[in-house]
This record gives C-alpha cells, sequence and structure tokens, in this order.
C-alpha cells in the first residue's frame, strides 16, 4: 500500500468550514518553528553526526512508540532498549526495524501514527506502508538516505524551518555542546538550554545527595547546607543565562510550593541530609525548594515551566532495567487553585514572574487553570501535553479555556519530543488542528476570517515567544 498522507488530514470534513481552515492552515504552514520545550540533545548538532539507520532514529528513542509496542507484549529489549541488568542485549537495528514495520497496524487510531506518517512520508521521502514485506526494503532504502549531506542533523535542521530549539539539561551541566554552536561560525541556528533542576529539588529521592555533590563538583560551592545548595542553584542559573536560557523547567508530582523561613528551612534540609528526617518532611524540603525556584525566576526574570501531575516510573521493575523516560509514566488527578496560591500571592503580579502551567489532567483546563490564568499576569496555559497533545485532545482544550482566558493567554505549542524528525510532524498536526477549531468559530459567526488569520499566526509564533521570552 503506498504511504501518501491526506493534505486535508484533521481538517473539517464540512465543506465550508475546510475551505476556511485551508486558507488558515497556509497562513501558518510555512512559519518557523518555535520549540520552547522539548529533549533533543544539543550534542545532537554540535557533532553533526549521520543517523545510522531507521530504528534508532524513529523507534529506540520514542517512548510513544516503545510504550504502545510493549503494550502488545514486546519487550523493550527487543526494541532497541539497553537492559542495564545484562540479561538481554539490545536487539539489532534490523531486527528491531522489523518489529516495528510487522506490528504498525497497532498505530491506526493514534496520535503517533500521524506523526510517523508524517516524519516516514514528509521528511524521509518514504512512499509506501510499513510492513512485514518491506521492512528490510525500507531499512535498507533509509540507512542509505540517512548517509546523504540533505539528511544530517544540522541540515534537518534548516529543512525543519527551525527558528529556536530548547533542549532541556541538568544544572550540572558544563553546557559545552551549546557553547560549541555559540561559537561555531558555521552554524546559524539558535539552540539555548532550558534548566532542569528536579534531581537536585527532589530530597525523596535515593540519588538527591550524590545530585548535590554533583552540584556542588559544577558550581564550586558547597551544597552541604541549606545556604550553600540555594546560592550553588543560584549560581547555575546565571551560568545557563549566559549560554541563552530563558526557562526553567519542572516535573514535580504536583504544583505545590513550600515558602518556610530560612531557620526552618535550614533545619528541614539538616534532617533530610542526615537521614533522620519523615518521608512527610522530606516532601516538605522538596516543595520548599521549588518554592526557592519561584522566588528565584522573580528575581532573575527566567520563565518558570511547571510540568507537574505525572506518576514517574510506574512500573519498578522497568525502570531497574532500562531506567527512566521508558513508557511507565502515568498521568495523576491534578490540582492548582490552592497549591500554587502561596505562590501566586507572593509572585503572582510581580512583573518579573512568569510561569507556564502545564497539565496532563483534562478536568482542570476550564475549572482552574483558565480562570487562574485569566486573573494573574504571570500565569500562561501551556499547551496540551504528553497524553493530551493528541488532535482530539487539542480541540477539548480550545474548548475548554479559550471562553475564560482567550487565545492570549495561552503560551502557543510545544512538541516535547525526544524524536528529532518529530518536530515538524507535531508542529504541523497542531497548525492544523487550529485551522480547523479557529475555522469552526468563523462559521459559526464568533470570529472574523481576518481575526482567525491572526490568532493562529500568533498562536504559532508571537505566543510561544512571549510566554518563554524568547
Amino acid at each position: 500500500m503506498p504511504l501518501a498522507p491526506h493534505p486535508d488530514r484533521l481538517l473539517p470534513p464540512e465543506p465550508s468550514q475546510r475551505n476556511i481552515a485551508r486558507r488558515l492552515y497556509d497562513t501558518v504552514r510555512d512559519l518557523p518553528l518555535i520549540s520552547p520545550h522539548g529533549h533533543v540533545e544539543a550534542r545532537l548538532l554540535a557533532a553533526d553526526e549521520p543517523f545510522t539507520d531507521p530504528a534508532s532514529l524513529l523507534v529506540t528513542p520514542d517512548h510513544y512508540v516503545t510504550r504502545l509496542l510493549h503494550a502488545h507484549g514486546i519487550p523493550l529489549a527487543d526494541l532497541g532498549l539497553r537492559d542495564s541488568t545484562g540479561d538481554t542485549g539490545p536487539a539489532q537495528p534490523r531486527d528491531v526495524w522489523r518489529t516495528f514495520c510487522e506490528h504498525w497496524h497497532l498505530f491506526l487510531g493514534t496520535a503517533s501514527r500521524g506523526w510517523l506518517e508524517a516524519e516516514l512520508h514528509d521528511v524521509l521521502g518514504v512512499t509506501v506502508q510499513p510492513s512485514a514485506d518491506t521492512a528490510d526494503e525500507l531499512f535498507d532504502e533509509l540507512t542509505a538516505r540517512l548517509r546523504e549531506p540533505a539528511f544530517r542533523p544540522r541540515a534537518l535542521y534548516d529543512s525543519f524551518g527551525i527558528a529556536v530549539l530548547a533542549t532541556t539539561d541538568d544544572p550540572a551541566d558544563d553546557l559545552a555542546h551549546h557553547r560549541a554552536l555559540a561559537e561555531d561560525p558555521s552554524w546559524s541556528g539558535r539552540v539555548v538550554p532550558t534548566f532542569r533542576p528536579d534531581r537536585h529539588l527532589d530530597a525523596t529521592s535515593p540519588g538527591w545527595t550524590a545530585a548535590l555533590d554533583d552540584l556542588a563538583a559544577a558550581s564550586g560551592i558547597d551544597t552541604g547546607d541549606y545556604d550553600g545548595l540555594i546560592r550553588a542553584l543560584e549560581n547555575r542559573r546565571e551560568h545557563f543565562r549566559a549560554h541563552g536560557a530563558t526557562a526553567t523547567d519542572h516535573s514535580a508530582p504536583d504544583a505545590r510550593m513550600a515558602f518556610l523561613d530560612t531557620a526552618q528551612a535550614r533545619r528541614l534540609f539538616g534532617a533530610v541530609r542526615t537521614g533522620t528526617a519523615s518521608a512527610d518532611e522530606a516532601r516538605l524540603l522538596s516543595q520548599q525548594l521549588l518554592g526557592e525556584m519561584a522566588r528565584m525566576s522573580s528575581e532573575d526574570g527566567m520563565v518558570m515551566a511547571l510540568h507537574t501531575g505525572s506518576r514517574r516510573n510506574h512500573h519498578p521493575g522497568t525502570l531497574r532495567r532500562f531506567g527512566p523516560d521508558t513508557g511507565h509514566d502515568i498521568p495523576l488527578q491534578a490540582e492548582f487553585t490552592r497549591a500554587l496560591q502561596p505562590m501566586l500571592e507572593r509572585f503572582g503580579t510581580n512583573p518579573r514572574f512568569q510561569t507556564v502551567l502545564f497539565t496532563l489532567d483534562e478536568t482542570v483546563f476550564s475549572r482552574e487553570l483558565a480562570p487562574l490564568a485569566g486573573f494573574y499576569p504571570s500565569v500562561y496555559l501551556g499547551a496540551p501535553w504528553w497524553f493530551l497533545d493528541a488532535p482530539r485532545a487539542m480541540h477539548r482544550f480550545r474548548d475548554a479555556v479559550t471562553e475564560t482566558a482567550g487565545f492570549y493567554r495561552n503560551a502557543g505549542f510545544i512538541d516535547d519530543t525526544r524524536g528529532f524528525c518529530s518536530i515538524p510532524a507535531r508542529h504541523d498536526t497542531a497548525r492544523r488542528v487550529d485551522a480547523a477549531h479557529l475555522a469552526g468559530l468563523v462559521a459559526e459567526h464568533v470570529l472574523s476570517e481576518d481575526d482567525a488569520a491572526v490568532v493562529i499566526r500568533d498562536l504559532h509564533d508571537r505566543q510561544p515567544r512571549k510566554a518563554f521570552r524568547l
């Protein structure tokens, strides 16, 4: 069967609305891509080495892909993930690709199927459907194509039309790859780091003490007491800002923050550090440190992005064998109104403070997030994220928040991807969905088509730049 994504995919089926959506989509289809949050690493572009094969590019690093195949009984080791226990070695790329192609039908109806079709067809030039019969031929075809200069990382970056790409980086990172790109006269793109201090803030984690040691080594500041930890975090934020960072990112279990006085915080830190604190005290210290991040953002102006509400590493056995970010993070019920009140009381009207709120719980879109963004000038609504970055969920998001907060309290789209070639596919999906949604409002005479054309351009250019201070 041929692989030919329909030119009107995701646009409305009703002819008059579809024509409006086509016109709106045409106004943004070729806009530069603003990617303010994702997980592509700067070293990919700094090294600019050819991708080796399609399995390593499209399958193994993409937990959207591996988690669904795993749900159908395919071991993660068979998909190229490295087993830290040594029980099994990673499968060979050709075998991974065969497994993926043999199970291509499992992605029907998922958002991943649309992205994968766009990656294969629009980026890599594939014109036949993956299947058991075509797997080897496609593997050879794509492996050869990936050796061509036009498919190296920097050439793809240019062909994608990326204006700015934000990476996600640990505070202890020296940002050498970002520095190499900035100093390379042959490189004209913009790649900025994002300060992601999760492991240094999570006092409940067994690895917290080791993380503090790494932070001390990177900053040159002793993190053996509370004051030292705060100074070290401030030091690394400045290091990131000097390398172009405009935002911090946090994946705490929930949005609660604490604002203890310094004496209390020092005592709590000492108890956790020496192992004499309770589990509740360790959680309180984590919330205190997250509150310190908000305080720092109110002073240095770095945007505070909150990606909360996930039970990370839900399956301990998979975590032990294959590590984090391997597809078994599961959403939790979220609460923001009470959780964020102490932080917003302090910083919600501070002109230097800005936060972007993301959730995996659709029930809070209209009940909590839209009203918060509809009052506080510091609060922006993050795009539907992770399990919600699918077309129908994007429509539900617009329906839930727009009537309360309007379009201009929205932070635009984030691709949140580890799959480099999925960046343009995901942005294209968002642009098509917004064109379809706005076309419906035009057809209902809620908006004029001229207004809708301005809105869709702003959602994919002005808003992400503004919300993330890019």
